[in-house]
This record gives structure tokens, C-alpha cells and sequence, in this order.
């Protein structure tokens, strides 16, 4: 932590916005992460097994900490809340610290989508005045305008859910690009394959496991596949629009006009307004504003609109805020009801 007066100034600058103070757990149930973000995201925290033989880990996110708090507590209707402490994530880069020192603000509960959406940057833009630094930029994306995108392509539903639901795994999301390229998935001998699989499997034990799912889910997948096939002359034109689409960057002010476009040249019945997005202006300070198709791919709950904000200081460039909104997360941790949430964290180990 830079020091302990910044986060008290940072502290008071969010409280003005009319936050409440909240005390999280620092240990929360591994399940809860790994359910969320995978196995592969367990090389990343701090886990161990408590007296009752039950799994536990250090939190490596206030934010799920924060929406398990909601979920427990029964809690209903709009919050806006705020928090500080640290978060425990091993890095792939040895040089990072595995401590994080975080403040953290929400709104949970409204179904004022928009007007939150500018709250929470606003309420980053405030904090940021804090800090020293010389320039910046405040980057905008959003996950829902890549999901419409998605939705509106020429490919079966299961490449759809697929493309979806890897955006944010972006190696894996790339192997899958070259598949549609590749067509290898609709080559007459794969296929041929797959059938001979398919009719061995009908004769096996429905409920065996095999690569981590049943043989009646994987004979299930080769069904959809069978009703829905994938035309392969249609693979590399769906790849080259979403390789496309995911070069837009551009002025926050140009983004409805840069989508547009696009849309309009690829024959995609999709209209973007200006207003959808948070921010109109170029420049809010020493920010340069800017919208980016391919950002948002960091954590995989977010849902709708997601920015950061970079600032430069004493000649080094830092990541010091990061937010969105993520309406599904609460639901996906166990709430019956889907629960609307956007918030952001400011890192002050910058």
C-alpha cells in the first residue's frame, strides 16, 4: 500500500458518493471460485482444508466476497456499498505482489442500469484525484454488444454458447476462431469418426464419466451436432467478422458510428446508439477516453459494460482501476433470482 492516508482520502472521496461501509470475510468456500472460474483458476489462490474436511481459500476477489455477503445474508433491494482490504492471487509474473491492496464500491440490487453504470465510473473518477500522475486512459468495452454480435451469426446454437461463453479465455477463444477457419470439426473423416464413437457409446454405461462429463452429456452434445450441422463454407466468413469486430478501437464519441458500420458492411441486423454508452466525452481530465471491442476478456462474470483506467506516473504506465457490471454473478453463486451488480476495484499497490 502506498500509504495509509491515500486509502483514508480515497475512503472519504467514495463515502461522499453516498456509499455505505462493509466488513468482508477474508476466507470464503474454494467452490465458490473454482465454480465460477474453473479448475484452471485454482493454480491462482490460497486454499487449505479446515478442521471439518471442508475446503476454504483466502479471497482473490472482494467482489465475489462481496456478492456471497448479499446472497447469504438474504439481503433485497439496491445497496450501494463499499469496501477496503486485501485480496491473496498467485500471478504467472513472479515480480507481482500476491497481496493486493483494494478499495472496492458497488451497487447491487437496481434496476437503474445505466445511471449506475456512470455512477460507478464517476465515483473512480473521483477517487483518481487522489493520486498524482500526468495522463491516462479510461478504456470502455462491453461483453453484451460481443454477445449480440454472437447471437445475430450464421453458426449453429452450440458454437454460439461456445464463442460466448470462452470470450474471456482468449488462447482457447483463438483455437476456436481456427476451427471455423480450419473447418476441422465438418471433415468427412472427423465426422465418420465422431458416428463410430457415437453408436459405441449408446451400448456403454450412460452415467460414466469420461474427460470430465457423462457419457449421456457427450452423447447429448453428438446429438445437437447431428441436428444442427455446420455448414463448412460458412466458418471462415463468421471468424473473419469476429476477428473484425474485435479490432474496433476508437474516441469514446465514435463508437456508436464505428459499431454501425460494421454492422451495416456485414449485414447484421444490429443498431447501436450512442447513449448505450456511459461516457461522452474524449477526454475527462488527463484521460483520453476510448472504446475497445476486445476489452472485458479479464474475468469471466462480466455481462455488460466494463472499463479500466491506466494512468502514467513517473515515467511508468499502471493499471489502477478496473470495473463492470456482472448481473449474472449473484445468480450464479446460488441466488434463485437473477440480481443486477456493477462495481469497480482500485488497486493501491500501483
Amino acid at each position: 500500500m502506498k500509504s495509509k492516508n491515500l486509502s483514508e482520502k480515497i475512503l472519504r472521496s467514495v463515502k461522499s458518493k453516498g456509499f455505505k461501509y462493509i466488513d468482508l470475510p477474508s476466507v470464503i468456500e474454494t467452490n465458490h471460485i473454482v465454480q465460477r472460474s474453473g479448475e484452471n483458476f485454482r493454480k491462482f489462490i490460497f486454499s487449505f482444508i479446515d478442521q471439518n474436511g471442508s475446503e476454504l481459500c483466502l479471497r482473490p476477489d472482494l467482489t465475489i466476497a462481496s456478492c456471497l455477503r448479499y446472497l447469504e445474508n438474504n439481503l433485497k433491494g439496491k445497496e450501494k456499498i463499499f469496501y477496503s482490504g486485501q485480496a491473496y492471487r498467485k500471478s504467472q509474473n513472479k515480480k507481482d505482489s500476491i497481496i493486493r491492496d483494494q478499495v472496492g464500491f458497488e451497487i447491487i440490487g437496481s434496476k437503474d442500469e445505466k445511471n449506475d453504470d456512470k455512477e460507478i465510473i464517476n465515483t473512480s473518477l473521483k477517487s483518481l484525484q487522489n493520486i498524482k500522475y500526468t495522463s491516462g486512459t479510461l478504456t470502455i468495452g462491453n461483453v453484451e454488444i460481443f454477445n449480440l454480435l454472437i447471437s445475430k451469426l450464421d453458426i449453429p446454437k452450440r458454437w454460439k454458447l461456445r464463442l460466448s461463453r470462452h470470450f474471456w479465455r482468449e488462447k482457447y477463444f483463438n483455437d476456436l476462431l481456427k476451427r471455423l477457419e480450419t473447418n476441422s470439426d465438418v471433415d468427412p473423416t472427423i465426422v465418420e469418426i465422431d458416428k463410430k464413437r457415437y453408436f459405441k457409446m449408446l451400448n456403454e454405461d450412460l452415467s460414466k464419466v469420461v474427460a470430465g462429463r457423462s457419457i449421456n452429456e457427450i452423447l447429448k452434445r453428438f446429438d445437437n451436432k447431428i441436428r444442427d450441422p455446420r455448414g463448412a463454407s460458412k466458418g471462415k466468413n463468421v471468424s473473419k467478422i469476429i476477428k473484425d469486430f474485435l479490432k474496433i478501437k476508437c474516441p469514446i464519441t465514435k463508437a456508436a458510428s464505428e459499431l454501425n458500420k460494421f454492422f451495416k458492411k456485414n449485414k447484421i441486423n444490429l443498431v447501436v446508439d450512442q447513449k448505450y454508452f456511459p461516457i461522452s466525452n474524449n477526454k475527462i481530465s488527463k484521460l483520453n477516453v476510448i472504446f475497445s471491442t476486445s476489452f472485458g476478456r479479464q474475468l469471466e462474470y462480466y455481462t455488460g459494460m466494463v472499463f479500466k483506467i491506466d494512468i502514467k506516473s513517473k515515467l511508468k504506465n499502471r493499471n489502477i482501476i478496473n470495473g463492470g457490471r456482472y448481473d449474472k454473478l449473484i445468480s450464479d453463486l446460488g441466488s434463485k433470482n437473477q440480481v443486477a451488480a456493477v462495481g469497480a476495484a482500485l488497486n493501491l499497490n500501483y
